[in-house]
């Protein structure tokens, strides 16, 4: 059985609300950066993209009611793709 939890929506009644997705991930990555300061790192692409597939994986696994067959077709991947970054996560 998947086990799926979905996440309560934000109030979505100011006008940030209207911002597109790529609007938003630059907020994000840019507040990232600025909290980490002058630190060097080297992994910054893997751990945003870390960030972003597990929320989206979860959220895409509730809309499609659990079933990883729908989620897999509305995410543009294999049933089998899906199935191994769900476990990558922990969401199956």
């Amino acid at each position: 059985m998947n086990a799926v939890v979905p996440l309560p929506l934000p109030n979505r009644q100011t006008p940030a609300a209207q911002s597109t997705l790529a609007e938003s991930v630059g907020d994000a990555a840019r507040r990232y950066l600025e909290d980490m300061g002058p630190v060097p790192t080297d992994d910054v692409y893997e751990t945003f993209l870390a960030e972003l597939e597990q929320p989206l994986l979860r959220e895409v696994m509730a809309w499609a009611g659990g079933n990883q067959s729908r989620a897999a077709q509305t995410l543009g991947l294999s049933r089998a793709t899906l199935r191994k970054k769900l476990q990558r996560y922990g969401l199956r």
